[in-house]
């Protein structure tokens, strides 16, 4: 199983090659979703945190509250010259429902909602057309409206160290992810 590093607050400062992108991803719980990018190919980092909503500096006590208007997500870096935004956006697509809103599954709340946030304009298109795309298999199969969250990147704050690569170190730990069972044809 290939798990790449941790990305740290001093690696995302100092920066990274050329054709190394970066994407959060929120799609429930962030231990499993993390674990599901980490062991993807052209993955070159991953680590676990909060964003998207108006409390600065939050931590995880916080953002349980449902007050904080965040939501639980994983850091990508990958190159894009050994893996393609759009395998990543199938992964993610394949590997939660995105139609349930404020949660996945078990875990309720405004901190388990589906996002895509993109750092370029370019990821952000493709991010688009790729939900238009899987809706439609959506529909075809009975589902709901996709109420996936998609928009430029806000700022990423890091979620506590234990959190970071929970599952390698809990190999037993809850992990709630779980797809439709459609594939996405994007």
């Amino acid at each position: 199983m290939n798990i790449c590093p941790s990305i740290t607050k001093e690696t995302l400062a100092k920066g990274f090659p050329a054709s190394y992108r970066q994407v959060m991803f929120g799609m429930g719980c962030f231990w499993g979703a993390e674990k599901l990018f980490w062991q993807q190919v052209g993955v070159r980092g991953t680590a676990v945190g909060y964003a998207g909503g108006h409390t600065i500096m939050p931590n995880y006590q916080e953002v349980c509250t449902d007050t904080t208007g965040h939501v639980e997500v994983v850091l990508v870096v990958y190159d894009s010259n050994l893996v393609s935004f759009e395998s990543l956006l199938k992964l993610f697509w394949e590997n939660h429902n995105p139609t349930q809103g404020m949660r996945q599954g078990n875990d309720i709340g405004s901190q388990y909602r589906s996002v895509i946030f993109c750092t370029t304009k370019e990821q952000l298109e493709q991010a688009l057309i790729s939900k238009e795309h899987y809706q439609q298999q959506l529909i075809n199969q009975n589902y709901g409206t996709i109420t996936t969250e998609i928009s430029m990147v806000p700022p990423f704050y890091f979620a506590e160290d234990y959190h970071q690569k929970y599952l390698m170190k809990n190999p037993n730990g809850y992990c709630g992810l779980k797809g439709t069972g459609i594939n996405c044809l994007v």
